[in-house]
Formats: structure tokens, C-alpha cells, sequence
């Protein structure tokens, strides 16, 4: 004969065991990794959140201190022009890029996207502001190699499908780089 005890809890016991085998059980094993932030330069290589390089590179063409033709009463901006070098057209990667004072400190940053950029010559040429705040400091203007497309939901946002490898941080003002 079987405790009654232990009848009351077959239900609960049995109706975990059908969520497990259903998938929908409160553990997943969802984790998620963030790529460490590859060196800036004023060339890179475009690299994957697996560390891979598919192929893309990116440049900062040129850079120089001007008033914004749209906001000339604010004074000088970094204007800056950036290429894509074998960008896929229409799933490229998009970078971060940021004025930078002597010692490779973050004034500033933004994300440049392959896609929005015109097409002159078969590459991905493109040109941008950045409104830093002391515009002086600014001794040049790099791009991160990490390709900031990649958008994979993290774990908090959906524990069953989301999780791996994402992206790092888009720098902040005062990073080192």
C-alpha cells in the first residue's frame, strides 16, 4: 500500500516532469558571453562575436575640425569620412567609431552602418559628425573592429532562444582604447 502522502504529491511531481520533457521548464541553461572590445585603429579588420574575420574591412578616410553646414553657431565638430572595403550591400557590419584626445581616451562615440553609407567605386564610403564637447582635445578619430550588427535577444530577454556570444559595449566617454 502506497503512503497517502505520497499520492498527494504525484500531481505536482508529474505535472513538473511533463513541462521538462515539453521544453517549457524554468531552467534553461541560457548564458550569454560579450565579446572582448578589439583594439581601435584607424584601419581595422571587421571581426565577428566569434573572434572570426568574414572578410570586411573599414578605414577612417579623413577627419578635420569644422562647424556643422546645419549648426554653424555651435562651432567646430569632428566631420570625418569613413569606407567599407567588401561589405555585404545589404547585411554589412556596423562599427563604432570615436574622436579620441592624445592618449586614445573616448570623447565621444557613435555606430556607422555599411548599408547607410553611398557606394562610390564598389566600396562603402561614408561621412558623419561627431559633436564632441571640447573639440580641441581631439587628436584623431579610430573605429572599433567589433561588428556592433549582430543582434541576438540576451538571456533576460528571452531565456529559451536567447544567450551566446553578443557584441561589447559601444564605448563611453573617458574609455581607454
Amino acid at each position: 500500500m502506497i503512503p497517502v502522502r505520497l499520492l498527494a504529491g504525484a500531481p505536482l511531481a508529474l505535472a513538473l516532469a511533463m513541462l521538462a520533457v515539453s521544453g517549457c521548464s524554468a531552467t534553461w541553461g541560457c548564458s550569454d558571453t560579450t565579446t572582448k572590445r578589439g583594439k581601435a585603429a584607424v584601419k581595422v579588420r571587421v571581426e565577428d562575436v566569434d573572434g572570426r574575420y568574414p572578410g570586411a574591412s573599414a578605414e577612417i578616410v579623413d577627419w578635420r575640425l569644422e562647424p556643422h553646414p546645419q549648426l554653424p553657431n555651435e562651432g567646430d565638430q569632428v566631420h570625418y569620412r569613413y569606407r567599407f572595403h567588401d561589405a555585404d550591400e545589404f547585411n554589412g557590419p556596423a562599427l563604432d567609431v570615436c574622436a579620441v584626445d592624445r592618449k586614445r581616451v573616448a570623447l565621444l562615440c557613435e555606430t556607422v552602418y555599411s548599408a547607410e553609407a553611398s557606394k562610390p567605386n564598389g566600396d562603402d564610403t561614408g561621412d558623419s559628425w561627431l559633436a564632441v564637447e571640447h573639440p580641441a582635445q581631439v587628436a584623431g578619430v579610430l573605429l572599433i573592429p567589433n561588428d556592433q550588427s549582430y543582434s541576438r535577444r540576451t538571456c533576460s530577454q528571452d531565456p529559451k532562444d536567447g544567450g551566446g556570444p553578443h557584441p561589447p559595449q559601444q564605448p563611453a566617454p573617458g574609455d581607454q582604447l
